[in-house]
């Protein structure tokens, strides 16, 4: 299907532009005596490759949790991170605005880690909790079009992930292929024991029937 414009929009396309959203952070070795916080943490959005966001991003919205001070926090231009302290695990919402306001805004979701677990990665004694996602841009506006092909590129430091994420996918793909051929074998040794049970239960009813013509007179 070929791409056309049609009521300000572009027709027939779609343009997706990956992103990581993560927070890293670092344990303060015990309460905080002014105010009782144990960590130091850093919540962002980043483009999974090295270009400049804001060439099609308005501005970035983290919301925290009720109890800071000014939890709705506002970002117009890269790096697009925020920066604060706490003792707690909380939800992260993560709303970005586009440059064409005709291009509605798209939110994640970021669940703030601070405690190790199978999930999270430390490095250097700093946590960090990563995960890659995608914006989907479905039929773009005439605005945003254009913005979407011609991002500048960016410094790369400030594009780099922890996380090693081709890694993260040739482990899943292989989880996949290993998970797909154990259900191809449970599915076979399912198959093989339904049409066991069915002879065997043919077989009886067979053996059944021979018997009431046994018994005729």
């Amino acid at each position: 299907m070929s791409e056309h414009l049609q009521g300000g929009r572009v027709r027939g396309i779609s343009i997706v532009k990956a992103v990581v959203i993560g927070n890293t952070s670092i344990y303060l070795g015990g309460k905080r005596d002014k105010d009782g916080h144990t960590h130091e943490w850093t919540v962002y959005l980043k483009p999974f490759k090295s270009e400049d966001m804001s060439v099609y991003v308005k501005k970035v919205h983290f919301k925290l949790h009720d109890s800071y001070s000014q939890p709705m926090r506002i970002i117009s231009k890269p790096p697009y991170r925020v920066s604060e302290s706490g003792w707690g695990e909380f939800e992260i919402m993560v709303k970005i605005f586009f440059q064409d306001p005709a291009e509605k805004p798209v939110t994640f979701y970021h669940l703030l880690k601070l405690f190790p677990n199978e999930t999270v990665t430390v490095k250097d004694k700093t946590l960090i909790s990563e995960q890659y996602d995608e914006i989907i841009f479905t039929d773009p506006t005439s605005i945003m079009y254009p913005l979407l092909f011609n991002a500048r590129p960016m410094d790369p430091t400030l594009a780099n992930h922890h996380r090693n994420f081709d890694e993260l996918e040739r482990k899943t793909f292989t989880s996949i292929i290993e998970a797909r051929r154990k259900i191809k074998t449970e599915i076979a040794d399912l198959s093989s024991r339904l049409k066991n049970q069915r002879e065997y239960h043919h077989a009886l009813k067979q053996e059944v029937k021979e018997l009431e013509e046994e018994k005729k007179p």
